[in-house]
């Protein structure tokens, strides 16, 4: 009896320390990550930042109920047309816009850069992860698309599973498979990226009908009214007050179903395929979560969705995206993993050059001393509210110097110096009473519902944010000053 006692015993402290050993091999079990990018989206279509929307995102919603939704999140802007190209640039480098690589400002100077190897998939490869990669072709950075282990980039702006955005997350679901047949073991990183809803915004036949909208082709006419689409924004302008500073600007001229009408058919119109393109993306980014809870991945994956930059479509009278208004330089942020706390809304102040240490942080990986972000773990794990008080940005992709802007708190200004100086403008919101950044073009009737630049009232105010714009223009090494500012040395 003794024996069988002392067996019994033996066998109890074994178990108890191969539960030990497991739950220590758990804790040590690295994240996947996958990292979703879509092309050219306002925060505000989402049902998540604007309660209005009638856009269905199921899946983008219940991500953000079980997740955690960075509410100030900014791309920090371009010097180049194809805003994309550099936002990119940041979100793979973890540099700030003046720090880029050639190919940031010049898209066919593809030369090999330094700062090539200190990208999203070179340092998830050394840190022993699988990588791969589905996005868009062009207007991105080659030299870091090309350090992901397994590459699948094709340009899909479709109504079809083939030509749309299924044939992105067929590559991941196909990549899924492969590592469950080949019993797999080691982390992931996937970077899964859409080609919509960027224009040419060609739903699925399904969905362009459930947001009321046709694939307008005729020039000469505007599409139908219908009811089922989405409604004018409420800061909606048929023509912007003033040249924005980029002749020829393709977004505002040339975009098919839209060119340069702003009317209400064709916004409402164009509303409705955006939304058909968007709700697809939330279709498709389903399934692929459908698929790592199948293979019980799920639960030990960092999911982070966002945009590339925000986008007009109509409001402030203008349609793309190489503008600094909140509708357009604000993106979407939300992120569910494991130990984030579900359903919490914060601040944050960041960048999109914040993903890269953010991800290397929750990976356990030393970020590269190249990397200029900064990590947002402290904000969403509560320990601060947010990573920097003050926010830059800039559009110079057309006439210089472009546009900027600066916002600290409630306050925010953008500049435009334009057309040699034929344009010069400038304005001051304060956000929490004009949310909406209403112009006197809108004629809303309270005080600070407009551009308060001229207003004697907010001249101190004024004079502090143009002192503070200045002063990030110098940090982040801005190569331009504005006609009313100091002249570099």
């Amino acid at each position: 009896m003794k024996l069988i006692k002392y067996l019994v015993i033996a066998f109890l402290v074994m178990l108890c320390s191969c539960k030990e050993a497991e739950k220590k091999q758990e804790r040590k079990r690295k994240p996947n990550f996958l990292f979703v990018l879509v092309d050219d989206q306002s925060p505000f279509d989402l049902q998540t930042y604007d309660s209005k929307s009638i856009l269905k995102t199921p899946t983008i919603s219940k991500l953000a109920k079980e997740g955690i939704v960075v509410e100030q999140a900014r791309h920090m802007g371009s010097m180049n047309g194809a805003v994309c190209t550099p936002s990119r640039h940041m979100i793979m480098t973890g540099r700030s816009l003046w720090h880029l690589p050639p190919s940031a400002e010049f898209q066919q100077d593809t030369i090999p850069n330094e700062l090539d190897e200190q990208t999203i998939g070179a340092i998830f490869n050394r840190a022993g992860y699988k990588t791969m990669r589905t996005c868009k072709k062009g207007n991105s950075y080659p030299g870091a698309n090309k350090q992901f282990t397994v590459v699948h980039d094709a340009t899909k702006r479709g109504g079809t599973e083939e030509s749309g955005s299924a044939w992105h997350s067929k590559q991941v679901l196909n990549y899924l498979n492969d590592r469950e047949q080949g019993k797999e073991k080691d982390p992931f990183f996937i970077y899964f990226g859409f080609s919509h809803p960027h224009d040419m915004r060609n739903g699925t036949p399904e969905l362009l009908d459930k947001y009321g909208a046709i694939n307008h082709k005729d020039e000469n006419s505007v599409p139908p009214l219908n009811e089922k689409q989405p409604q004018l924004p409420d800061n909606h302008l048929l023509k912007h007050p003033f040249f924005h500073g980029h002749p020829g600007l393709r977004d505002e001229e040339r975009v098919s179903g839209v060119w340069k009408n702003r009317d209400e058919n064709t916004i409402r119109n164009e509303l409705g395929r955006e939304y058909a393109c968007s709700e697809n993306i939330d279709i498709q980014l389903g399934k692929v979560l459908k698929k790592l809870e199948e293979t019980g991945e799920l639960d030990n994956t960092y999911i982070i969705y966002t945009s590339d930059h925000g986008m007009a479509i109509g409001r402030h009278g203008l349609q793309g995206k190489q503008n600094l208004y909140e509708h357009t330089w604000r993106v979407p942020f939300i992120i569910k993993g494991p130990g984030l706390e579900a359903g919490k809304r914060v601040k944050g102040n960041m960048y999109l050059l914040d993903v890269l240490p953010t991800l290397c942080e929750l990976a356990g990986i030393e970020p590269p001393n190249t990397v200029e972000g900064k990590s947002v773990v402290s904000v969403l794990e509560g320990e601060q509210e947010v990573v920097r008080d003050v926010m830059y940005g800039v559009y110079s992709g057309g006439t210089k110097p472009g546009m900027r802007a600066v916002k600290k708190g409630d306050w925010k200004l953008i500049k435009y110096d334009v057309m040699d100086g034929a344009v010069r403008e400038t304005q001051l919101f304060n956000l929490a009473e004009n949310p909406n950044e209403y112009l006197p073009e809108h004629a809303k009737t309270g005080e600070m519902e407009t551009d308060l630049a001229e207003n004697p009232k907010y001249a101190d105010k004024l004079a502090e944010m143009e002192a503070l714009l200045l002063e990030q223009m110098i940090a982040n090494e801005d190569p331009y000053r504005l006609w009313d500012q100091p002249k570099t040395e």
